[in-house]
């Protein structure tokens, strides 16, 4: 089958199954005559299973030693809850920090923030994870990119589109060949649009971010 039957029976991105070969975590077989990718219903299931462990936050390398044999599902089920155990553990202390600051600070015009980042700091050598800041400015840099890009072409599908109007109000007689670009200049800005709404979902998703941690 071809990747987009997969991506709508997985629920997973064109993007993001070919992050999952590129990561060797999936290899699907090529047709002879063309070499095409063809996937089969046993590259669905592995794409299943990898959404879920993703879904539950198992790092890449993990699920690639499980691929390989060389760690147990019930030593992987163990490690991700220890790791949970202390994500939850980590909340808690932010909770704890939130209800200080509250309770100290009653305007942030005379938040003293270093003392507190200190004693961020301290509890990160803990072990402690706060908010990851380099994700979020890669992700809000991701987004702006995206969105300039998408921004100048759609200025100049609009000008070329202005300019179709009025090149037919002044020539009616090629009236049908303007049509034909009037509705592929339509076409380019639906599919600019789309194409930025995906790729937003993408940049939330954070795949290739996420490849960076393991």
């Amino acid at each position: 089958m071809k990747i987009y039957q997969v991506e709508e029976l997985v629920g997973i991105t064109k993007k993001n199954i070919r992050f999952y070969e590129d990561e060797g975590l999936l290899c699907p077989e090529r047709d002879p005559e063309n070499g095409y990718r063809d996937y089969t219903m046993n590259d669905v299931r592995q794409l299943e299973k990898i959404k879920l462990l993703r879904k539950l936050s198992v790092p890449i390398e993990e699920i690639r030693l499980l691929q390989k044999g060389r760690l147990s599902f019930s030593e992987c089920m163990r490690q991700q809850i220890e790791q949970l155990e202390k994500e939850q553990a980590s909340v808690e202390l932010m909770k704890e920090l939130c209800t200080k600051l509250k309770s100290e600070v009653d305007d942030v015009k005379n938040l003293d923030a270093s003392g507190y980042l200190e004693e961020i700091k301290n509890l990160e050598k803990g072990g402690t994870k706060f908010m990851d800041i380099e994700k979020e400015d890669i992700n809000r840099k991701k987004k702006t990119g995206a969105a300039g890009a998408a921004a100048v072409f759609l200025v100049l599908m609009i000008l070329a589109l202005t300019s179709l109007c009025f090149i037919v109000r002044e020539e009616a007689k090629s009236f049908f060949p303007l049509l034909i670009l009037f509705i592929l200049v339509i076409s380019a800005i639906i599919g600019t649009i789309v194409v930025l709404i995906q790729r937003f979902k993408e940049i939330e998703k954070g795949e290739e971010y996420e490849a960076r941690k393991y």
